[in-house]
Formats: structure tokens, sequence, C-alpha cells
């Protein structure tokens, strides 16, 4: 049987609350900045506090609550309010960052599996798997309640790349993420399948590769394939060094 590759999806990707909300700052336009128009839930409009803490934040930090969204680093409520003492009141910059973290694009982020970061926009550590999965279901829901079509061929194949990216078993990641929405579930059971079905193609690619004796570029070109493609199946097929 001919091997083949298939294609290999990047690594997409937690606080992933159930109440959606508009971001809290927008984009500069070319007449200057725009306000932030963050909703809370039932479409309300925000806190008028929440929204100038918002505007504060979105002038103190552009990196991070500007036009482009990052997930936030562990902890960045209590540093905030050690940084600005007499800028923040701790309620009102709890509420802010809620909305901020409950937004649709700020949980994009955290779903693309971004890692997290500083208030200067510095990466500093991943996000958990568990957080991105939820990030990816929050998501899912929204767009799925205002679209007819049906979004679940999107998000099994969404969740496939969080899966693999995640490092973990399939009983590791099922035992933090499963939850008790059987629709959820079962797509989640079909990219376990889609999962497994990729893992056995590239270790079926990697047995014929070392049964062949040749060198990747002759092995490609033996089947008509891609040299780049292969290789990066071939790594994939094999096992982590230990340690």
């Amino acid at each position: 049987m001919t091997p083949t590759t298939e294609t290999v999806p990047a690594p997409a990707a937690p606080e992933a609350p159930a109440a959606p909300a508009a971001p809290a700052a927008t984009r500069e336009g070319r007449r200057g900045r725009r306000k932030p128009r963050s909703e809370a839930k039932g479409g309300q409009r925000a806190p008028r506090k929440a929204i100038a803490v918002l505007e504060r934040l979105f002038e103190l930090y552009p990196k991070m609550f500007g036009a482009r969204f990052r997930p936030l680093k562990l902890g960045v409520y209590q540093e905030l309010l050690a940084l600005h003492p007499d800028v923040f009141k701790k309620e009102d910059l709890k509420i802010a960052l809620g909305l901020h973290a409950r937004s649709t694009r700020y949980l994009d982020a955290v779903a693309a599996g971004e890692q997290r970061h500083d208030l200067n926009g510095v990466p500093v550590e991943p996000v958990a798997p568990e957080h991105v999965h939820h990030a990816i279901l929050e998501v899912f829901k929204r767009r799925q309640a205002r679209s007819a079509e049906d979004l679940r061929p999107k998000l099994r194949a969404r969740l496939v790349e969080a899966i693999e990216a995640s490092g973990l078993s399939r009983e590791d990641y099922a035992l933090a993420v499963r939850t008790q929405d059987e629709v959820t579930n079962a797509v989640l059971d079909e990219a376990f399948a889609e999962v497994g079905a990729r893992t056995a193609k590239r270790e079926a690619l990697l047995r014929a590769f070392e049964a062949s004796g040749r060198t990747v570029a002759e092995f490609a070109e033996m089947y008509g394939m891609d040299p780049a493609e292969v290789g990066r199946t071939l790594a994939r097929a094999r096992p982590a060094p230990a340690g």
C-alpha cells in the first residue's frame, strides 16, 4: 500500500465563562482611538466604571488591551493592583477584567493556543490545555447561536488541533476537559477518533520509511511526496526523547 501523509495542523490552541461580552477595546481608527464598548450579561451595557477602567488599561498597556488581545498571565489582577494602587479600585478592576476575559476576541486568542503574556506583551507561559479547550467551546457556542450553518465540523477540526498541541494522552485530556454537555462530548469523541487515525497513518509512514533504508528525499521521491511534508510527519511519528 502506498504510504500517504496527511496535512498536519499547526498547534492552535481559561477563563472561559459562559456569559458573552463585546471587546474591551476597539481599534484605533483614522479619527483616533475609539472607546471600549463592553457589554454585560444579557446584552446590557457594562457598568460605566468598568468601561472607564478598560479605557485606562488601554492607555497604560496598549499591547495587551489594544487592537490585539492576548491571553493574560495568571495573577495579572493582583499585579495591576500593586502597580497602580491609586488608579484602580479592587471591585471595578475585577469587573473590568472579567468583561475583558469574557470577550470573544479574548477567547479567540486563548482558543488559538497563544501563550500568556505579561502586561508589556512578552510571552511568559503556555495556556493550560483545558483553558484552550473551553475557550474553543465557548467561541463555538456563540458563533453557532448566530449561524444557520452546522459548525460542528469546524469545532471538531479545532479540537483535533488542540488535542495534538496539548501533548496529553487521550485519557489525560478527557479527564481535564470533559463536561456534562452531550453534544460537545460527542464532538470530542469524534476528534479523538480523528487524532487516532492520524497517529496510525504517521506510524505506518514511519515504519515504511525505516524499512526502506532510504533518505527522506529519496523516500519522498519514490512515492511522489513532498520531502518537507514527509519530514514533518516522520518527526511527529517518532517518540519524544525521554527526560
